[in-house]
């Protein structure tokens, strides 16, 4: 999660209009990641489903930036 945040801050944040597409794919994705169930759970499915957003939202800010 915390590499996730890095990485928006980096590619998107202050970067990018708030209002590109984009922008706001990466974000809604980066938010996922903060769940407070993840943090609370974390173990099981839980923490795969968590791994699973990181993973997506770092392809976002990879392939879209």
């Amino acid at each position: 999660m915390e590499q996730v945040s890095a990485l928006f801050a980096q590619k998107a944040l202050n970067r990018v209009p708030a209002g590109e597409y984009r922008y706001r794919n990466a974000l809604f994705h980066l938010l996922l990641t903060q769940t407070s169930c993840f943090r609370y759970w974390g173990q099981g499915i839980w923490t795969d489903y968590a791994r699973e957003l990181c993973r997506r939202a770092a392809d976002i800010l990879t392939h879209d930036f």
